[in-house]
């Protein structure tokens, strides 16, 4: 019973099909430059986990450009910098309060003029019941579309393993505003949390991607099914 269980277990958290063109897309050749958006509500870890994933690009020689689009947040454009310099990837920023869509359309047309690899898009953490900052993803998208047609080419949920249900309301919401083609679950201890992945791969669909695990460059993991529920059943 106990193997049938990891089975059927495991089965549900590999069922969700790619929806982004970078993961899991069956070995297409990614478009260059790759656009990764990221959401998620303040606390999650999205800014680290946008770090990692700029060292996980730098790691195999490509060129990474981040757009500091958190412009609500105070300090949020410092601390994006500063990551940038640690990790190896250039940031394209501007004043606290400016029009996150300008400094996306700005950081995408760097990429291509630098040949970058990827840009990642760094979006104020916001709560998923406030309409207006919702109605503000969607603007961001249409400004990616407007500039490259067929990006984003992933839009990556940040969520916190350890706030149960109501990550998966997160979740819901924040797939509605802007079509999330993947989770990255962090601060993920592996053992008594994040069971909530369960609900969001069996009634959203989305696949989770990367797991959080600490609060350096290299704290990132590629999500493993088997992996995370043998660690539960253990």
């Amino acid at each position: 019973m106990r193997a049938a269980l990891k089975q059927t277990l495991v089965e549900l958290l590999q069922s969700p099909q790619a929806r982004g063109r970078l993961w899991g897309a069956n070995g297409a050749p990614p478009p260059k430059p790759a656009v990764i958006l990221v959401l998620g509500v303040n606390g999650t870890g999205k800014t680290t986990t946008i770090a990692k994933l700029a060292h996980a690009y730098a790691r195999e020689g490509e060129r990474v450009v981040i757009a500091a689009g958190d412009t609500f947040r105070a300090a949020a454009i410092e601390q994006i910098k500063e990551w940038g310099e640690r990790v190896g990837a250039d940031v394209v920023a501007h004043q606290q309060g400016a029009d996150p869509g300008a400094v996306v359309f700005d950081a995408m047309g760097a990429a291509e003029s630098r040949g970058a690899d990827a840009v990642i898009i760094d979006t104020a953490g916001r709560l998923h019941t406030k309409f207006n900052l919702m109605e503000e993803l969607r603007k961001i998208r249409r400004i990616i579309e407007r500039k490259e047609p067929d990006a984003p080419h992933e839009v990556l949920l940040v969520l916190d393993a350890t706030i149960g249900q109501n990550a998966l309301i997160q979740a819901k919401a924040f797939a509605e505003a802007a079509e999330v083609t993947s989770v990255c679950l962090t601060k993920l201890d592996g053992t008594s949390k994040g069971g909530i992945v369960f609900a969001i791969c069996d009634q959203l669909k989305i696949p989770v991607r990367f797991v959080g695990t600490g609060e350096q460059a290299d704290d990132l993991a590629p999500f493993s099914a088997e992996s995370f529920v043998d660690a539960l059943l253990r």
